[in-house]
């Protein structure tokens, strides 16, 4: 006795039903997950006291992530190629470097804007097209001025790596900095 067939759309075969409810299964796992790792996550990032809008924005790439990692594995099972799961994941992987490509760049030329010192805490600087200011704070990513009318200006240390900037200090504070020291 043959047991009759389990798929009801012509032209797909049981092997095909099988492989389409194993990808909806593995799909249902990594929304499952993804709730339950974005909450993990969310409570990591409160108890470090981020910001509450922070907080949730971290929360949803987590969960959408998650949720595209799991919809292009389900396709991967669903037709049994993991070429398409390895196309989605490229494509995910190529969208995601264009938009972190400005943040990146930012923290490079940090790096550099704190290894070469070529202005300080302190040192008022002018930087072409945007402004000038005193500089209160050098971080990696930013570099915070206070302007003259008392206004905090946040710049991406990437526009003090690929402008020309001048550094307003008195002669003889650099003059002191950079005078050779000369055997006696």
């Amino acid at each position: 006795m043959t047991l009759p067939p389990l798929a009801v759309v012509p032209g797909l075969t049981d092997t095909d039903l099988e492989y389409i409810v194993v990808g909806v299964i593995v799909f249902l796992v990594f929304v499952v997950g993804s709730r339950v790792v974005s909450t993990v996550v969310v409570g990591a990032l409160k108890r470090r006291n981020v910001r509450s809008d922070m907080v949730q924005v971290g929360g949803r790439v987590v969960t959408f992530f998650l949720i595209g990692l799991g919809i292009s594995f389900a396709i991967g099972f669903a037709f049994r190629s993991q070429n398409l799961t390895l196309a989605g994941i490229l494509l995910a992987t190529i969208v995601a470097s264009f938009g972190v490509q400005d943040l990146l760049k930012d923290y490079v030329s940090g790096y550099y804007v704190l290894l070469e010192r070529h202005f300080r805490i302190g040192d008022r600087i002018t930087l072409e097209g945007v402004g000038s200011g005193t500089v209160t704070d050098v971080r990696l990513r930013v570099t915070l001025l206070r302007t003259d009318a008392g206004d905090l200006m946040v710049v991406p240390n990437a526009e003090l790596f690929n402008k020309a900037v001048t550094v307003h200090v008195k002669a003889v504070e650099r003059a002191a900095e950079t005078k050779p020291t000369l055997p006696e």
